[in-house]
């Protein structure tokens, strides 16, 4: 199933029902089923799922942060003048969360008047709920604060680390925080002791990172292939050597997703190209094998037979994953 929508595709995601969903620089979120619904006045910035796992949560240029689903919008939060550059939200604590500039601000889909901010000396690029839920994460320049989310007055846990961070994602144990920066590099924190972990050797920015087969593997964007680290033992990837699977010459991966529990991988290239494979496998299954524009947003789906994409040009697609 093919799509032609003419914005830049901010974000594909699949909800509870394992159907599509995605979110597009006009500010609108189309749905696999058919349905268009304009969120934003301007471009969607940032998407999630959201905690109950029905429809999306949207961050905008507008200032603005809405549940969108395919009945319509609701307008959760508005701080007008600044741009919604990342949202984040947790299926476990009902949390939602989303950066303005310096500001990281918090709600509650179970309490309308709960709200927390949290201010930074630097913008705030991305976050990430940890696994309970229970405590943030915060990308921003010189490393990644640690927030306990529900908690109004506090001072954060700084991560340190030289350099811009942009993309972050918790194991699923919560042991280990890993980053993306602006650079060509991955670097990660052992969360209980701040023990740092720098895994160079990319050619190619990491703009994607997902945890997969139980948090025992994690797969990144930033080179020919999807670049994947073992995270077994209480050192997680510290001192052992990563995989490549997945090689295409002439082009670098710049999007990835997992499975979860499985062993299933997910990946976009820069020259718009689209597969998946199991990584206790070689076989790579061609999922868009034409070229294009830049793939810009990939997903799957928990069990691993439907994977969605997205360009920079507004083609997407869902296709369906045998065997």
């Amino acid at each position: 199933m093919d799509f032609a929508f003419d914005a830049y595709v901010t974000a594909a995601l699949f909800d509870r029902t394992a159907k599509a969903a995605f979110a597009l620089g006009d500010g609108s979120v189309r749905f696999e089923t058919g349905e268009t619904v304009q969120a934003h006045d301007g471009a969607i910035l940032s998407a999630c799922l959201h905690p109950s796992g029905e429809g999306l949560i949207t961050g905008g240029d507008d200032g603005r942060v809405v549940w969108v689903r395919a009945t319509g919008a609701q307008v959760l939060a508005e701080v007008p003048g600044r741009w919604i550059d990342a949202v984040a939200a947790s299926a476990e604590s009902g949390l939602i969360a989303f950066a303005a500039g310096r500001e990281v601000l918090v709600r509650d889909t179970a309490d309308a008047s709960f709200e927390r901010t949290f201010a930074h000396e630097r913008t705030v690029a991305d976050l990430a709920f940890d696994p309970k839920g229970r405590r943030i994460a915060t990308a921003t320049y010189g490393g990644a604060a640690l927030w306990y989310a529900r908690i109004a007055q506090q001072k954060p846990v700084f991560l340190k680390w030289a350099g811009s961070h942009i993309a972050l994602a918790w194991s699923p144990d919560g042991k280990f925080l890993m980053s993306s920066m602006q650079e060509n590099q991955l670097h990660g924190w052992k969360v209980a002791d701040e023990k740092n972990m720098r895994m160079g050797g990319y050619p190619a920015k990491v703009r994607s990172l997902a945890f997969l087969s139980k948090g025992q593997l994690m797969a990144t964007s930033g080179a020919a292939g999807a670049v994947v680290w073992p995270f077994t033992g209480p050192a997680g990837p510290l001192g052992k050597a990563a995989a490549e699977v997945g090689h295409e010459d002439g082009a670098h991966v710049v999007r990835v997703a997992a499975t979860p529990a499985g062993p299933r991988v997910a990946a976009g290239l820069e020259d718009g190209r689209v597969w998946a494979l199991d990584v206790t496998g070689s076989k790579v299954l061609r999922i868009r094998n034409e070229k294009g524009a830049p793939i810009s947003a990939v997903a799957i789906t928990p069990d691993g037979r439907r994977v969605a994409w997205g360009d920079e040009a507004g083609g997407a697609g869902v296709a369906q994953i045998e065997g």
